[in-house]
């Protein structure tokens, strides 16, 4: 027995799974289709290709090359969606700079990436004028200025402004084929624990995720759907995980796409409204944002659809924005995974009997997209049963996961011990199929011996009417070894005072009926105007245990 490879005649076209082809389905069949920018730009694809091409040149001219990084610091905008593709299209690398992060955690992901060209919108001034002189590669700094007076009261020299720089370009390029294993992007993880990570992405992975994702979001039978007549806007910044990869995918299916720019909630609802946005994804915290801002209690939402992801979607906000009208669900995934791993979509002819029930699938963490080898696994990497009882550590294999951590072969070795990606998620599988993580690893609770999901008791305590955020994490107990303590962010319009009893009693009544160990009563409630976040708006549980006292 041997392997018989295909023949290929001398002159066929082997056709690599390149980003600029992606470009090709929009521009046959939607060239005219509109690219919104904060509702004052307006530009179609034809001319984003031509777009496309002039950034190429205007780069091509300030030395970039097969292989140079260029770095982008912008908030989310078509020029965000342009440097997607004219960069990687030149085989150049993009990264996409965290601008959330502290300036010395930018200038170390800057200067490990190695970028040597900086697209800077003129908001991020200050941060780079404070550590320009630790950038070790940067050679030229292109700014991005919506107003158009930043260059005179800055004291750093750039090399153009970005939209003198496409102006000044020729409107075509000759983009090569390369191999498809060329890296595309590289962005850095928001990790609580060392120096931020960097992942990184091939052009093949990019875009076998992006036809993966069309085919998975496009796939139900009915609702929980993005499809070629929606309306697109992000809320999950450019800057993370390629914005979860779907401006790849609503570039290809070619509809229309609204960039809100810096997010301020008023403005994203009017946005919302006035562009007609039918689809958008974000993590709770930012939907929680949207709905509790003046615009939102008059705007009408009953065609929109958001995914969730980032954390777990709480069953209180789910069944908020339902009421609403949002056909909301949830989305897992990683920035080591490009990020789509599963989907919380209902099965076809699996109608929810009630609302509750329809708030449980929607929050689950869903079922693997095509193409996803998903286990839960013990120590040992022993497969668990999927009996939505045995929970074990999430591990994957998909043709789109970052290979590694950028010149870091040690955390690279960990993240791929024994041939599968490790996520550090804990979760159960259900006999329907569903993946449900329970927590992170770092995050599970051990209270009385029992390990106690502090998901699911945010969950839990989410369902109370006084409660508008929650966050739950283990706090040391000498006869218990650990036990929870949830912070609490109680609604501003509720106006009926609640106790830290209140809520532990509440808790405490799932716990008789058996949904909940009665471990995960919580033995302290601390109430809170804020809960702290992370650069991209997940819960900082790190900074909630270093400084819960």
């Amino acid at each position: 027995m041997y392997d018989q490879a295909s023949e290929a005649m001398s002159s066929a076209y082997a056709y690599p799974l390149l980003i600029k082809n992606l470009l090709r389905t929009p521009m046959a069949h939607a060239p005219d289709q509109e690219i919104v920018y904060r509702g004052k730009v307006r530009m179609t694809y034809t001319q984003l290709q031509e777009r496309i091409a002039r950034l190429a040149n205007g780069l091509q001219r300030l030395g970039v090359e097969h292989g140079t990084t260029v770095g982008v610091m912008d908030w989310d905008s078509h020029r965000y969606l342009e440097c997607y593709f004219a960069v990687p299209m030149m085989g150049a690398v993009l990264q996409t700079v965290n601008i959330r992060l502290s300036q010395a955690e930018i200038a170390y992901t800057v200067n490990h990436a190695g970028a040597q060209v900086l697209l800077v919108n003129a908001d991020f001034l200050p941060v780079l004028a404070a550590i320009r002189d630790k950038l070790e590669h940067v050679r030229a700094i292109v700014l991005i200025d919506d107003e158009g007076n930043a260059a005179a009261s800055s004291e750093l020299e750039f090399a153009d402004e970005y939209e003198h720089l496409l102006a000044t370009s020729d409107t075509q390029f000759d983009f090569p084929d390369f191999d498809e294993n060329t890296r595309a992007t590289t962005f850095y993880t928001t990790g609580t624990t060392g120096l931020p990570k960097g992942v990184y992405f091939s052009h093949r992975q990019l875009v076998l995720h992006t036809i993966t994702g069309m085919a998975a979001l496009a796939s139900p039978e009915s609702g929980q759907r993005f499809h070629r007549g929606d309306v697109y806007m992000p809320l999950t910044p450019m800057f993370h995980v390629h914005a979860w990869g779907i401006p790849y995918i609503a570039t290809l299916m070619g509809v229309k796409q609204v960039y809100p720019g810096r997010y301020v909630p008023d403005r994203l609802v009017e946005l919302i409204r006035d562009e007609g946005v039918t689809f958008s994804h974000c993590v709770g915290t930012i939907l929680h944002m949207l709905l509790s801002c003046p615009q939102a209690k008059t705007a009408d939402f009953s065609k929109w659809t958001v995914v969730i992801g980032g954390g777990a979607l709480p069953h209180g906000l789910a069944r908020t924005a339902l009421e609403r009208g949002i056909d909301v669900f949830t989305g897992y995934g990683m920035s080591e995974t490009c990020p789509l791993l599963t989907l919380a979509q209902l099965k076809p002819a699996s109608e929810p009997r009630d609302i509750d029930e329809e708030v449980s699938l929607r929050c689950r963490t869903g079922l693997p997209v095509p193409l996803v080898d998903l286990r839960i696994v013990d120590d040992e990497m022993r497969d668990l049963p999927h009996d939505g009882i045995a929970s074990g550590e999430v591990v994957v294999r998909t043709p789109w996961l970052t290979q590694g951590y950028l010149h870091n072969p040690e955390a690279s070795a960990q993240l791929w011990e024994g041939g599968y990606l490790h996520t550090q998620d804990v979760a159960r599988i259900g006999t329907d199929g569903y993946l449900q993580i329970t927590d992170r690893i770092k995050d599970v609770i051990k209270s009385g011996g029992e390990w106690v999901s502090s998901l699911e008791i945010e969950s839990l305590i989410s369902q109370h009417p006084a409660v508008a955020e929650v966050a739950v994490i283990g706090i040391k107990s000498e006869k218990w070894g650990e036990r929870p303590a949830a912070v609490v962010v109680l609604r501003p319009e509720h106006g009926v005072p609640v106790s830290e009893e209140e809520i532990r009693q509440h808790v405490l009544r799932f716990s008789e009926t058996g949904q909940i160990s009665k471990y995960a009563v919580p033995e302290v409630v601390k109430f809170v105007d804020a809960l702290e976040k992370t650069s991209v708006g997940k819960m900082n549980k790190k900074w909630l245990r270093e400084n819960f006292e």
